[in-house]
């Protein structure tokens, strides 16, 4: 019983215990959930224990998914339930169930979202497959003869990274301008407080949209409907200024 609650433990330890088998060779006998149980003492590798089965349980469900906020969140979501702007119950995060971005991202799509550059080293790269963007990912930069377009372009995507990083680094500040604000004790005008963190939201909200209304404008190439789209991004972004 000792070499097999060393066994176990250290499976747990290590997120290996889901369908392990039998630690004699050439024995695939896989110990069953009671017996785990009955070997196990420590409450804490029990509980270790539990959360492997399940996160084994969502991984097996297509139907579930953990909550995608990046600050962390255990919430398990449903995702037949959840239509397109729709946030978890525990943290409020609205995730992309379509993709493998963290966060829904409207109004830029999906494929919008798959090319990634870090801030700080500025490596390009596929978000979903985490391969180097250049040179081998996308045909447009084998091609010799439009060097000097990728040069542009290559000036084009930095604007418009600036912008959107700049909409995100906003956004932070209205989430930490709320939370500062939802910490006072006391007010003696409550209605101008709740006024405040109802302004505080509208404002992450606006920020939240004008960063991915950057990624949408960088990829599209309709310029009539960009000619809109630009008009009521900067009318956005003038009323989210003052605001």
């Amino acid at each position: 019983q000792p070499c097999w609650r060393e066994y176990l433990t250290t499976r747990i330890e290590q997120n290996m215990v889901v369908n392990c088998t039998c630690p004699i060779s050439d024995c695939c006998a896989q110990p069953t959930t009671a017996f785990i149980y009955s070997i196990l003492s420590s409450p804490e590798i029990i509980a270790k224990y539990e959360k492997a089965l399940l996160r084994r349980y969502v991984e097996c469900c297509s139907n579930l998914t953990w909550c995608t906020n990046p600050q962390g969140c255990d919430q398990i979501l449903l995702k037949d339930g959840l239509g397109y702007g729709a946030a978890c119950s525990k943290c409020s995060w609205i995730s992309c169930f379509n993709c493998n971005f963290p966060e829904a991202h409207y109004p830029a799509s999906c494929s919008h979202m798959s090319h990634m550059t870090c801030a700080k080293c500025n490596h390009g790269f596929c978000w979903r497959c985490l391969k180097p963007w250049r040179p081998n990912h996308k045909d447009y930069y084998n091609c010799s003869a439009m060097v000097s377009k990728a040069a542009w372009q290559e000036k084009r995507f930095q604007d418009y990274n600036e912008r959107c990083t700049f909409h995100h680094h906003a956004r932070e500040f209205a989430i930490s301008l709320r939370n500062s604000i939802s910490s006072i004790r006391e007010m003696p005008k409550i209605r101008n407080l709740s006024f405040v963190l109802n302004a505080c939201k509208v404002l992450e909200q606006a920020r939240k949209v004008l960063a991915y209304s950057c990624v949408y404008s960088y990829y599209n190439q309709d310029t009539e409907s960009m000619d809109i789209v630009e008009q009521q991004t900067e009318s956005l972004e003038l009323l989210t200024n003052a605001l």
